[in-house]
């Protein structure tokens, strides 16, 4: 059976994460949510109280701490050292530092590698993120780069809030997205942008099963 391997790149809310899991589920095959190990490492980070831009101590907390990734009925769910924290992941604080660990090199590098180790251990699979085309895995079956335009992305962050975040002004979290995206495409290391040879979906009037189904007709042609 050959390896087969595809990558869902996108900016924030473009609606990657979501398609990723319908299209692995659709094509039987393995999911892995890199957003999510961002975000863990970031509550990691946050919860020793450790100095986020101090690097070595960031990548010691990531090895010292206890990290398991699972998909339930769609979902992913997130423990750290034993604790479900799948919906904490969300905060919008931690979605703000998570900035640290994407720009942070050996930080990268070490969850990077961590992917890979997943995806070793699976025959198929669908990785979703910001650089899995680009850098964790170049030469991927098929590569697919998401995207929607900020009002878009806005509304579907919102969306998927906690209850307590929802309330937050649109506005704001449009503002939020449009500095994470500069953040992303500018950073050294991994930066956001299509691989060359990824197909570019524009998510922005389309459903999201829509999109699942363009990705899969692709897939399944190709494969």
């Amino acid at each position: 059976m050959l390896k087969l391997i595809v990558t869902i790149d996108g900016p924030a809310a473009s609606g990657k994460s979501t398609v990723a899991r319908l299209l692995a589920d659709r094509l039987g095959v393995s999911f892995l949510d890199t957003g999510a190990m961002y975000r863990a490492a970031t509550l990691a980070a946050m919860r020793a109280r450790i100095d986020m831009t101090n690097e070595s101590e960031f990548l010691r907390i990531i090895e010292s701490s206890k990290f398991q990734f699972s998909t339930e009925k769609g979902k992913t769910l997130v423990r750290l050292d034993g604790d479900d924290v799948t919906d904490e992941i969300r905060r919008p604080d931690v979605t703000a530092n998570a900035r640290y660990a994407a720009s942070a090199p050996k930080v990268r590098a070490r969850l990077v590698e961590m992917q890979r180790q997943i995806a070793a251990e699976k025959e198929k699979i669908v990785t979703e993120g910001r650089d899995q085309g680009t850098v964790a895995f170049p030469d991927a079956n098929v590569k697919f780069f998401l995207t929607a335009d900020a009002k878009t992305r806005a509304g579907r962050r919102q969306a998927e809030m906690p209850d307590t975040d929802k309330r937050r002004d649109i506005g704001q979290v449009r503002r939020d997205i449009e500095a994470r995206d500069k953040s992303d495409q500018d950073r050294e290391i991994g930066p956001l942008r299509p691989a060359d040879d990824a197909i570019v979906v524009d998510t922005t009037k389309l459903s999201i099963e829509e999109v699942v189904q363009r990705l899969l007709e692709y897939v399944e042609g190709k494969c």
